[in-house]
């Protein structure tokens, strides 16, 4: 008997609809795949299971579970009470942005420990003592990670597993997992993929897995569905599924998922020519929590003598795990946050050093619109309260001589279109976006101003793959024709190897590996660099591995 069968859900908010007669079946101790588009209705298919949807919602069909029992409950026809005492404990839901989902005020402890304490009347002690074993599952031990610490204390993949481990605390017979491993390194997504089948093995939880990733939901579905304009256009097992696949739209983003952007040819730099952007021997502390007043506060240092160049037209990668430093050192080159000791030169002039003082920060407005950022929050990097145009056009108001309100509003229409969305998005707000989309918004506020330098924070690790290859290109082809450099930060090593000449393999806040892509990838000389790659999912691996090393069909052109 299936653990949740979903029978004919459509859903429409304002009249608009979002899913159309989606069918869906998941049984006990399996693993089922829905991927699709940014914006295909994946989210708002899970949000309906967990009845967590926004206000002027319709929704008809039924949404059967099973717990423990052989009765059923129509989740649709539950109240809110009812559903209340079924979320955590027996349908637990990993949220796609973990930052949006923790609450800012609180240390990770107390809402970790929140769901425990309610649900199963446990002490403070006891719901820590079962925190601290949760922590060492997910790669955060609390000796390294107090549990004191808040939100913004942690960097992005760090807050993704507070959010994973929330989720299982209570090993909920029903686990939903929307895009669980967006913001995780290769190394920390693979110990949490193998702790996500480890808890479907022991508890014979069912797991609806959630991602644009075909890799990841080949490692891990039996079963997989295809949803396209909140419809599912095809579904079947793993193997079956990719072995004969029948939609066009399933074979066009199996394509996509194979895409290589077309090689730029870096132009020689010579010997005299001034980088676009020199950084020499960065240092950066944080201040440690005090134990007690009177002792000295202790520091840490999330990079440790950065140094390296950019050249115009020149495309860097950063690697590394969560947590190492990346995007600490990509708000240090922005002059966002103080460094300790070196400096930071863009286009030869002086940017960030301990040595600038507050009157010399504020004269280097006209130098500031030269660098543009991607971040790698998009919901948090957004006004809520401003409409998405006139945050795409923040950049402007750096831009030296002034740009007229009619030039912006073109240049917004353009930038929404080379990130494919369309002019009419500019009117809406940040929380009528999915994902995918507000990732699509970043890039286009990022390429506004036409910078000569991208620093890319995860760029798009959000994004599904055609959308992903779309962006790709759009890097590529403004890198070729514009002379854009960028410093691209991911944990896709397949996307830096397309798209980067050179690498920066970085490690517990330093550099331990740099050098030409290819080489590095190709005959890497440090033991991390090799764990790195080994960790690495692709689509062929998996699918080879999965069918006992029978090869995938070619895919006809469409």
């Amino acid at each position: 008997m299936p653990l949740l069968k979903i029978q004919n859900l459509s859903l429409s908010i304002r009249d608009t609809p979002i899913l159309d007669k989606v069918c869906l079946s998941l049984e006990p101790g399996k693993v089922l795949g829905l991927v699709g588009e940014s914006g295909s209705g994946k989210s708002m298919a899970a949000l309906a299971i967990m009845q967590l949807l926004p206000k002027f919602s319709q929704t008809s069909g039924s949404i059967h579970y099973r717990n423990g029992s052989s009765t059923t409950k129509d989740l649709l026809q539950l109240s809110e009470k009812n559903m209340c005492s079924l979320r955590g404990r027996g349908i637990g839901m990993i949220f796609q942005e973990p930052m949006t989902a923790l609450n800012p005020l609180k240390t990770i402890g107390n809402q970790m420990m929140e769901g425990l304490r309610l649900h199963l009347r446990l002490s403070r002690s006891e719901a820590e003592t079962r925190i601290i074993r949760l922590m060492e599952r997910v790669g955060l031990p609390v000796n390294k990670f107090p549990l004191g610490r808040y939100p913004h204390e942690l960097s992005g993949g760090q807050r993704q597993r507070i959010i994973i481990a929330i989720a299982i605390a209570l090993k909920p017979s029903l686990l939903i997992a929307d895009e669980p491993t967006t913001a995780l390194d290769v190394t920390t997504q693979a110990q949490i993929l193998d702790l996500l089948q480890e808890l479907v093995a022991e508890t014979q939880a069912g797991l609806l897995l959630i991602s644009h990733d075909l890799a990841v939901v080949a490692d891990m579905a039996d079963h997989i569905a295809i949803m396209k304009s909140g419809v599912i256009v095809e579904q079947d097992e793993t193997l079956n599924l990719f072995g004969n696949l029948k939609h066009p739209y399933s074979k066009a983003l199996l394509k996509a998922s194979r895409h290589v952007p077309p090689k730029v040819t870096l132009r020689r730099k010579t010997s005299t020519e001034t980088p676009v952007l020199s950084v020499r021997d960065l240092s950066r502390d944080y201040p440690l929590s005090r134990q007690f007043p009177y002792i000295r506060r202790r520091l840490f240092r999330a990079n440790d003598g950065i140094a390296f160049d950019i050249y115009k037209g020149e495309s860097v990668g950063l690697v590394g795990e969560s947590g190492c430093g990346k995007s600490t050192l990509a708000r240090a080159i922005l002059a966002l946050e103080p460094i300790q000791e070196g400096i930071v030169r863009l286009n030869g002039q002086l940017f960030n050093s301990p040595q600038l003082s507050k009157q010399q920060k504020n004269g280097l407005v006209d130098l500031k619109q030269h660098v543009q950022v991607v971040f790698q929050d998009p919901f948090g990097s957004f006004n809520p309260r401003h409409m998405v145009g006139r945050s795409i056009a923040e950049p402007l108001h750096l831009t030296r001589p002034a740009v007229s309100q009619t030039e912006q509003n073109e240049r917004v229409k353009r930038a929404l279109h080379d990130v494919r969305l369309s002019p009419d998005d500019a009117q809406k707000y940040p929380h009528e976006f999915s994902g995918g989309q507000r990732q699509r918004l970043a890039i286009a506020r990022a390429l506004i101003s036409r910078p000569s330098l991208i620093i890319a924070d995860e760029p798009v690790s959000a994004l599904d793959v055609s959308v992903r290859a779309q962006i790709l290109d759009l890097f590529g082809e403004l890198r070729s024709t514009l002379g854009i450099s960028y410093l691209f930060i991911s944990h896709d090593l397949h996307v830096v190897r397309a798209v980067t000449d050179r690498v920066l393999i970085m490690k517990n806040g330093k550099i331990i590996e740099t050098g030409n892509t290819v080489e590095v990838f190709t005959d890497p000389q440090m033991a991390y660099t090799r764990q790195l790659l080994s960790a690495s999912l692709s689509l062929e691996t998996v699918l080879d591995k999965k069918s006992g090393s029978t090869p995938l069909p070619a895919i006809s052109p469409l």
